[in-house]
């Protein structure tokens, strides 16, 4: 700290709109959004998911829709997450490596519609496919399997790239999957498929409507917390992400959001890489929820939670407020 009062007055570069402008350190913009979408089966459906007010699974025209609407917002990249058929979900989740499932056809819907003008991120992990809910095959025991499930990702990560997708985002947390990823992508000459990988990925208590929108939570037998990250642990995000860059991820995410902007801070330190941060259903949910109980106001508490995601560091923010965030931003 240099200066002193009354010489150094702080307040004196708030005291005008002009010059909040001039000296704002951290800029949020269009461009720093990523719109997660819901996609299902059908024809004109759009469906409203109730514990995500204002947010709905759509079919593919839907799904087209919005990616136009994202292109006219300059939202530069839509993700996409399926609510695969029950007929379809398999303790195997064979259905997430058949080239006609319902994300790829999202794929080469936006595809059709928006050309290149969009980039469209796809998750790999297994849980809108298994009829157990979770992320990887298990064993008898219900345990996960780590290398079994790797070998499945792979095939279901090529099978997207295959369909269009620009970015690879696996958020199953198995050991070594985005090096296995990376070199089957490079075999496939799909050299300029990016991998955005749920680098610090914790087993979180915010998740609960994002299952519901997926069709996963009345499926899921036991909990993910021999995968996921355990909430109490910082150094070891640090340990997920030196792996995954060094087994060829191009970005990183730390997801939730919010409760985490300290790991976000201390990536972007560290590694000085993008970083991104996934704004999860939870964290949307108790704005909307604040909102409706008339604690707080939804445009200034979105920008604000937004711009705290930049000011820790990130590149951008996965976030279902990027539609209503971008026109705010647009003026």
């Amino acid at each position: 700290m240099t200066g002193s009062y009354p010489a150094t007055r702080l307040r004196r570069l708030r005291s005008a709109a002009w010059s909040r402008a001039l000296h704002r350190e951290t800029v949020l913009t269009p461009s720093d959004l990523i719109w997660p979408l819901f996609v299902t089966e059908g024809q004109g459906v759009e469906e409203p998911i109730a514990t995500l007010p204002g947010v709905s699974r759509w079919s593919l025209d839907g799904i087209a829709a919005r990616a136009k609407e994202a292109v006219s917002l300059g939202i530069p990249c839509i993700a996409l997450f399926p609510n695969t058929p029950a007929n379809l979900r398999s303790d195997d989740g064979a259905e997430a490596f058949n080239p006609d499932n319902l994300m790829c056809r999202a794929i080469k819907a936006i595809r059709d519609a928006c050309g290149s003008d969009i980039g469209v991120l796809t998750d790999v992990a297994l849980d809108p496919y298994t009829s157990h809910g979770q992320d990887g095959l298990i064993d008898g025991a219900g345990y996960v399997l780590n290398d079994d499930t790797v070998a499945v990702l792979v095939d279901q990560a090529v099978n997207q790239a295959e369909a269009g997708a620009d970015i690879i985002a696996p958020s199953d947390m198995m050991d070594g999957r985005i090096r296995a990823i990376r070199m089957a992508l490079e075999l496939g000459g799909h050299h300029n498929v990016q991998i955005m990988s749920y680098a610090a990925k914790y087993a979180s208590a915010f998740y609960g409507p994002f299952r519901d929108a997926v069709g996963s939570r009345g499926l899921l037998k036991g909990d993910k917390k021999t995968y996921q990250m355990d909430p109490a642990n910082g150094d070891e995000a640090l340990r997920e992400v030196a792996l995954d860059l060094a087994e060829g991820a191009d970005s990183v995410m730390v997801k939730p959001g919010l409760p985490y902007l300290d790991i976000v801070r201390r990536v972007r330190e560290r590694f000085e890489v993008p970083v991104f941060a996934y704004q999860v259903s939870g964290e949307y949910a108790m704005i909307e929820a604040a909102v409706a109980a008339g604690a707080g106001e939804r445009d200034a508490l979105v920008l604000e939670t937004l711009m705290a995601f930049k000011r820790a560091g990130c590149a951008g923010v996965l976030t279902y407020h990027a539609p209503l965030a971008a026109r705010l931003l647009n003026g």
